[in-house]
């Protein structure tokens, strides 16, 4: 038997809101929390989680729920608005752009860019950097971000191009295990026709922004906002000049970088170094 939920303020905030509709639509169409987790393939513990506001909805919950209900883009609509309620606000516009672009360029010196992680990255990142946070805000962070990649999988997906120092892929976060998923995770992305991805060897010397974030997000009117990062701040440049001087910035990194195929036999053979690591299947 499930617990009764706390009081939910829908006024102010768009996660209770998401809770408060879920279960209006499904009360609506006549569906018990189990017959519902039997449509949309989630667990009744997790819809009751999210119906109580007591969890995000993990994607691609929302679609499955706007299909379930036939209420076109209503839930997906609350979750982008949830989004942005558990994102720090300097990257609220860059995700708006993201969700947009027809191209997206970045560079990580240090982590592997958040539209590439895995959830276990995810994970030991979020641990590392909120001490003594509950699991279940733990768990709300990483749905925020993995709901990031949908833009991998959306039916116009961008252009992408990575760019990753090789600290990336030596800094053993979450340990060989979570290092070496998400390793093999990078290896299909190296080079297909919508992505690509290329790693600066320590060999290349000092690149720009080493101790940084870059991404470069370009919209289908051929308009690019740059969004930089260090470690305790970010900012959000559209001027001519700035942006001008980033991407030939960018360019000259893609230079600096092992090609494609040189950058995915180096995250092979530092896979090698994650023990025990299977290689990945062919």
């Amino acid at each position: 038997m499930t617990k009764p939920g706390r009081a939910l303020t829908p006024a102010r905030s768009a996660r209770d809101l998401y809770g408060v509709e879920l279960n209006r639509q499904r009360q609506l169409a006549g569906l018990s929390l189990d017959r519902l987790s039997d449509i949309v393939n989630y667990s009744k513990t997790h819809l009751h989680g999210v119906e109580t506001g007591e969890r995000l909805p993990l994607p691609p919950i929302s679609e499955k729920l706007d299909l379930a209900f036939g209420t076109g883009e209503l839930f997906q609509g609350l979750w982008g608005a949830m989004k942005r309620e558990h994102t720090a606000r300097r990257f609220d516009h860059c995700l708006e752009l993201e969700a947009r672009a027809a191209r997206i360029q970045e560079f990580g010196a240090n982590v592997i860019p958040g539209l590439l992680q895995t959830p276990a990255y995810m994970r030991a990142l979020f641990i590392k950097g909120n001490p003594g946070m509950s699991p279940v805000k733990i768990d709300d962070l990483v749905a925020a971000r993995l709901s990031r990649q949908e833009v991998l999988r959306r039916d116009n997906t961008p252009d992408f191009w990575w760019i990753l120092g090789e600290a990336t892929l030596r800094q053993a976060v979450g340990g060989p295990r979570v290092m070496c998923e998400q390793l093999t995770a990078l290896l299909p992305l190296a080079e297909t026709r919508r992505t690509t991805i290329q790693v600066i060897p320590f060999e290349a010397g000092a690149c720009t922004l080493m101790n940084g974030t870059l991404i470069l997000l370009t919209l289908p009117d051929n308009s690019t906002t740059v969004y930089q990062e260090g470690p305790r701040n970010g900012e959000i440049f559209d001027d001519r000049d700035t942006v001008t001087l980033r991407m030939r910035e960018y360019d000259l990194m893609k230079a600096s970088a092992l090609s494609p195929g040189e950058s995915a036999a180096l995250i092979e053979a530092t896979m090698e170094t994650y023990q025990p690591c299977e290689p990945p299947r062919t």
